[in-house]
């Protein structure tokens, strides 16, 4: 008798663990519904003639869970050929929200690139041909999270 009561006893909470853990997979699933509404600059300040301190902003429909976007680097690139790198600041995100989010971050011109090619491509006021690779870290509030890589993400459909 008292082996079936624990018997039962296990399986209730290997039921009830079964049952949070697929709820808890459902909302780390949606993370894959997560949009960018719209991606826009606060502000940019030179810090030097080959690099800059700006903060993004950043406009995030999150169905799911709240998480925190860290380790943020990339490539920003102009007809295949690279223009900065640059680097992100940590981000959390509330869960089940719409709303814009301030990214800070910092760019450095790559090498073979001058800051009158810079200023040649922001005369043009077009975003097209600019294409960025982006290398994030998410993760959950427990800590556990993923790298997640983003290459050839066409900027132009986030110009108005």
């Amino acid at each position: 008798m008292q082996g079936m009561k624990l018997l039962r006893k296990i399986g209730l909470g290997a039921l009830l663990l079964a049952v949070l853990l697929g709820l808890w997979g459902c909302d780390v699933a949606k993370i894959k519904d997560l949009s960018v509404t719209s991606v826009g600059v606060k502000y940019l300040v030179p810090t030097s003639t080959r690099s800059m301190d700006a903060v993004l902003l950043l406009g995030l429909d999150n169905p799911s869970i709240s998480f925190t976007v860290q380790d943020v680097s990339g490539v920003v690139k102009h007809y295949d050929r690279e223009i900065a790198r640059f680097t992100a600041g940590e981000l959390p995100v509330q869960a089940r929200s719409v709303q814009v989010y301030e990214l800070p971050c910092t760019a450095v011109l790559s090498d073979n690139v001058s800051l009158l090619d810079l200023l040649a491509i922001a005369a043009r006021r077009s975003m097209e041909g600019l294409t960025a690779d982006v290398k994030l870290r998410v993760s959950l509030r427990g800590g556990k999270g993923t790298v997640l890589t983003f290459n050839g993400i066409d900027l132009s459909q986030f110009s108005d």
